[in-house]
Protein backbone atom coordinates (compact mmCIF):
# COMPACT_ATOMS: atom_id res chain seq x y z
CA UNK A 1 0.00 0.00 0.00
CA UNK A 2 1.32 3.35 -0.90
CA UNK A 3 1.98 6.07 1.67
CA UNK A 4 -0.76 8.28 0.58
CA UNK A 5 -3.09 5.41 1.86
CA UNK A 6 -2.06 5.71 5.22
CA UNK A 7 -2.72 10.14 5.50
CA UNK A 8 -6.60 9.94 6.34
CA UNK A 9 -5.56 7.52 9.22
CA UNK A 10 -2.41 9.75 10.67
CA UNK A 11 -4.91 12.66 10.57
CA UNK A 12 -7.97 10.27 12.63
CA UNK A 13 -5.05 9.72 14.99
CA UNK A 14 -3.97 13.11 15.36
CA UNK A 15 -8.09 13.63 16.07
CA UNK A 16 -7.59 10.88 19.01
CA UNK A 17 -4.47 12.50 20.09
CA UNK A 18 -6.63 16.40 20.27
CA UNK A 19 -9.25 14.24 22.26
CA UNK A 20 -6.70 12.76 24.56
CA UNK A 21 -4.82 16.57 24.86
CA UNK A 22 -8.46 17.64 25.89
CA UNK A 23 -8.84 15.28 28.51
CA UNK A 24 -5.32 15.66 30.22
CA UNK A 25 -6.39 19.64 30.06
CA UNK A 26 -9.41 18.96 32.31
CA UNK A 27 -7.26 16.88 34.65
CA UNK A 28 -4.95 19.78 34.88
CA UNK A 29 -7.92 22.21 35.58
CA UNK A 30 -7.58 23.68 32.45
CA UNK A 31 -10.81 23.80 30.83
CA UNK A 32 -10.43 26.40 27.76
CA UNK A 33 -7.49 24.58 26.74
CA UNK A 34 -9.38 21.42 26.67
CA UNK A 35 -12.15 23.13 24.93
CA UNK A 36 -9.18 24.68 22.41
CA UNK A 37 -8.27 20.83 21.91
CA UNK A 38 -11.72 19.60 21.10
CA UNK A 39 -12.18 22.38 18.19
CA UNK A 40 -8.27 21.08 16.54
CA UNK A 41 -9.74 17.58 16.67
CA UNK A 42 -12.90 18.61 14.56
CA UNK A 43 -10.11 20.15 12.07
CA UNK A 44 -8.52 17.16 11.92
CA UNK A 45 -11.91 15.16 11.75
CA UNK A 46 -12.76 17.02 8.78
CA UNK A 47 -9.61 16.79 6.69
CA UNK A 48 -9.57 12.80 7.36
CA UNK A 49 -12.62 12.44 5.01
CA UNK A 50 -11.60 15.04 3.08
CA UNK A 51 -8.24 13.47 2.21
CA UNK A 52 -9.48 10.29 1.96
CA UNK A 53 -12.01 11.05 -0.24
CA UNK A 54 -8.93 13.58 -2.54
CA UNK A 55 -7.15 10.31 -2.45
CA UNK A 56 -9.44 8.00 -2.14
CA UNK A 57 -7.95 6.07 0.19
CA UNK A 58 -10.91 4.66 1.97
CA UNK A 59 -10.85 1.25 4.42
CA UNK A 60 -12.77 -0.26 6.84
CA UNK A 61 -9.89 0.15 9.16
CA UNK A 62 -10.13 4.00 8.74
CA UNK A 63 -14.18 4.09 9.18
CA UNK A 64 -13.60 2.12 12.65
CA UNK A 65 -10.49 4.20 13.46
CA UNK A 66 -12.91 7.37 12.84
CA UNK A 67 -15.63 6.27 15.16
CA UNK A 68 -13.02 5.17 17.97
CA UNK A 69 -11.34 8.43 17.62
CA UNK A 70 -14.68 10.86 17.90
CA UNK A 71 -16.16 8.94 20.80
CA UNK A 72 -12.91 9.81 22.53
CA UNK A 73 -12.80 13.82 21.05
CA UNK A 74 -17.07 14.09 20.89
CA UNK A 75 -17.67 11.90 23.58
CA UNK A 76 -15.61 11.35 26.18
CA UNK A 77 -13.52 14.59 26.29
CA UNK A 78 -16.76 17.17 25.96
CA UNK A 79 -18.30 14.99 28.99
CA UNK A 80 -15.37 15.72 31.46
CA UNK A 81 -16.04 19.49 30.30
CA UNK A 82 -19.60 19.36 30.45
CA UNK A 83 -19.23 17.97 33.98
CA UNK A 84 -17.10 20.79 35.20
CA UNK A 85 -19.37 22.99 33.75
CA UNK A 86 -22.01 21.35 36.15
CA UNK A 87 -20.12 20.93 39.36
CA UNK A 88 -19.02 24.81 39.01
CA UNK A 89 -22.36 26.24 37.99
CA UNK A 90 -24.82 28.26 39.73
CA UNK A 91 -28.35 27.10 41.05
CA UNK A 92 -26.80 23.63 41.28
CA UNK A 93 -29.10 22.02 44.01
CA UNK A 94 -27.33 18.59 45.20
CA UNK A 95 -29.05 15.03 44.67
CA UNK A 96 -27.15 12.83 46.86
CA UNK A 97 -27.66 9.25 46.28
CA UNK A 98 -25.77 7.85 49.79
CA UNK A 99 -22.58 9.93 49.65
CA UNK A 100 -22.42 10.95 45.77
CA UNK A 101 -24.02 14.32 43.96
CA UNK A 102 -25.07 12.33 41.37
CA UNK A 103 -26.74 15.20 38.97
CA UNK A 104 -23.51 16.34 37.85
CA UNK A 105 -23.05 12.26 37.17
CA UNK A 106 -25.69 12.75 33.99
CA UNK A 107 -22.48 14.46 32.14
CA UNK A 108 -21.61 11.11 31.15
CA UNK A 109 -24.70 10.52 28.68
CA UNK A 110 -22.94 12.30 26.36
CA UNK A 111 -20.15 9.68 25.74
CA UNK A 112 -22.99 7.28 25.98
CA UNK A 113 -25.05 8.41 23.24
CA UNK A 114 -21.91 9.53 21.55
CA UNK A 115 -20.92 5.64 21.21
CA UNK A 116 -24.08 4.72 20.85
CA UNK A 117 -24.79 7.17 17.63
CA UNK A 118 -21.72 5.97 16.42
CA UNK A 119 -22.27 2.46 16.50
CA UNK A 120 -25.66 2.82 15.19
CA UNK A 121 -23.88 5.05 12.13
CA UNK A 122 -21.61 2.35 11.35
CA UNK A 123 -23.82 -0.49 10.31
CA UNK A 124 -27.09 1.93 9.06
CA UNK A 125 -26.41 1.99 5.33
CA UNK A 126 -28.66 4.59 4.75
CA UNK A 127 -26.12 7.51 6.01
CA UNK A 128 -23.76 7.12 3.44
CA UNK A 129 -24.33 10.44 1.71
CA UNK A 130 -26.14 12.20 4.64
CA UNK A 131 -26.80 11.44 8.67
CA UNK A 132 -29.75 10.80 10.53
CA UNK A 133 -29.06 12.33 13.94
CA UNK A 134 -26.78 14.99 15.53
CA UNK A 135 -23.61 14.33 14.13
CA UNK A 136 -21.07 13.92 17.37
CA UNK A 137 -18.38 16.31 16.23
CA UNK A 138 -21.12 18.81 16.16
CA UNK A 139 -22.61 18.05 19.54
CA UNK A 140 -18.77 17.80 21.30
CA UNK A 141 -18.22 21.12 19.62
CA UNK A 142 -21.27 22.77 21.37
CA UNK A 143 -20.20 21.48 24.63
CA UNK A 144 -16.66 22.86 23.83
CA UNK A 145 -17.95 25.95 23.35
CA UNK A 146 -19.68 26.31 26.84
CA UNK A 147 -16.70 27.45 29.36
CA UNK A 148 -15.48 29.73 26.13
CA UNK A 149 -19.24 31.12 25.86
CA UNK A 150 -18.80 31.83 30.39
CA UNK A 151 -15.49 33.19 29.41
CA UNK A 152 -16.61 35.51 26.98
CA UNK A 153 -19.88 36.58 28.38
CA UNK A 154 -18.29 37.08 32.50
CA UNK A 155 -17.38 40.51 32.71
CA UNK A 156 -20.75 41.52 31.80
CA UNK A 157 -22.79 39.16 34.16
CA UNK A 158 -26.12 39.82 31.62
CA UNK A 159 -28.99 38.35 32.20
CA UNK A 160 -28.21 36.05 29.26
CA UNK A 161 -25.19 34.91 31.34
CA UNK A 162 -26.81 34.34 34.32
CA UNK A 163 -29.02 31.83 31.92
CA UNK A 164 -26.34 30.22 30.11
CA UNK A 165 -24.40 29.23 33.12
CA UNK A 166 -27.47 28.20 35.53
CA UNK A 167 -27.10 24.35 36.14
CA UNK A 168 -30.18 23.50 34.72
CA UNK A 169 -29.06 25.02 31.19
CA UNK A 170 -26.35 22.72 30.85
CA UNK A 171 -28.81 19.90 31.86
CA UNK A 172 -30.79 21.02 29.53
CA UNK A 173 -27.65 20.76 26.90
CA UNK A 174 -26.66 17.48 27.73
CA UNK A 175 -30.47 15.77 27.56
CA UNK A 176 -30.88 17.39 24.09
CA UNK A 177 -27.81 16.52 22.30
CA UNK A 178 -27.93 13.22 23.58
CA UNK A 179 -31.08 12.81 22.35
CA UNK A 180 -30.31 14.58 19.12
CA UNK A 181 -27.39 12.10 18.48
CA UNK A 182 -29.31 9.44 18.30
CA UNK A 183 -32.77 10.81 16.53
CA UNK A 184 -33.45 9.76 13.12
CA UNK A 185 -33.16 13.36 12.33
CA UNK A 186 -32.22 13.99 8.82
CA UNK A 187 -29.23 16.29 8.29
CA UNK A 188 -26.88 16.84 5.41
CA UNK A 189 -23.27 16.02 5.18
CA UNK A 190 -20.69 18.50 5.55
CA UNK A 191 -18.67 16.25 2.99
CA UNK A 192 -17.33 18.43 0.08
CA UNK A 193 -16.48 15.90 -2.55
CA UNK A 194 -15.15 19.24 -4.95
CA UNK A 195 -14.91 23.13 -4.31
CA UNK A 196 -17.68 23.80 -6.93
CA UNK A 197 -20.92 25.25 -5.86
CA UNK A 198 -23.15 23.47 -8.01
CA UNK A 199 -23.86 20.05 -5.54
CA UNK A 200 -22.99 21.86 -2.85
CA UNK A 201 -25.18 25.07 -2.51
CA UNK A 202 -26.48 24.68 1.13
CA UNK A 203 -22.85 23.82 2.45
CA UNK A 204 -21.49 27.33 1.18
CA UNK A 205 -24.73 29.04 2.48
CA UNK A 206 -23.85 27.13 6.26
CA UNK A 207 -20.67 27.94 5.95
CA UNK A 208 -21.20 31.25 5.20
CA UNK A 209 -23.71 31.91 7.95
CA UNK A 210 -21.48 30.12 10.50
CA UNK A 211 -18.62 32.71 9.77
CA UNK A 212 -20.78 35.52 9.28
CA UNK A 213 -22.58 34.45 13.37
CA UNK A 214 -18.81 33.95 14.42
CA UNK A 215 -17.79 37.52 13.07
CA UNK A 216 -20.30 39.08 15.13
CA UNK A 217 -21.26 36.57 17.96
CA UNK A 218 -17.76 34.95 18.66
CA UNK A 219 -17.97 31.56 21.00
CA UNK A 220 -21.88 32.75 21.32
CA UNK A 221 -22.26 31.81 17.80
CA UNK A 222 -21.03 28.10 18.02
CA UNK A 223 -25.05 27.00 19.66
CA UNK A 224 -26.74 29.01 17.16
CA UNK A 225 -24.51 27.77 14.08
CA UNK A 226 -25.53 24.32 15.49
CA UNK A 227 -29.01 25.27 15.38
CA UNK A 228 -28.46 26.73 11.30
CA UNK A 229 -27.36 23.55 10.47
CA UNK A 230 -30.72 21.65 11.96
CA UNK A 231 -32.34 24.18 10.29
CA UNK A 232 -30.72 23.94 6.66
CA UNK A 233 -30.96 20.21 7.01
CA UNK A 234 -34.83 20.56 7.56
CA UNK A 235 -35.58 23.05 4.49
CA UNK A 236 -33.53 20.81 2.44
CA UNK A 237 -35.28 17.70 4.02
CA UNK A 238 -38.78 19.45 2.97
CA UNK A 239 -37.63 20.98 -0.04
CA UNK A 240 -36.74 17.58 -1.48
CA UNK A 241 -40.36 15.85 -0.39
CA UNK A 242 -42.06 18.68 -2.06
Amino acid sequence: MSLKKHIPNFITLLNLLAGCMSILYFSEGKISEAAYAIFAAAVFDFFDGFSARTLKAYSKIGGELDSLADVVSFGVAPGFIIYYMIMNSHGRQPFYLGNIDILPLAAFLVPMFAALRLAKFNVDTRQSSSFLGLPTPAAGLMIASLPLIKAQLYEGQSLFYMVVTNTYFYLACVFLLSLLMVLELPLFALKFKSFAFKGNEIRYIFVAGSLLLLIFLQFVAIPFIVMLYIFLSLVVFLADLS
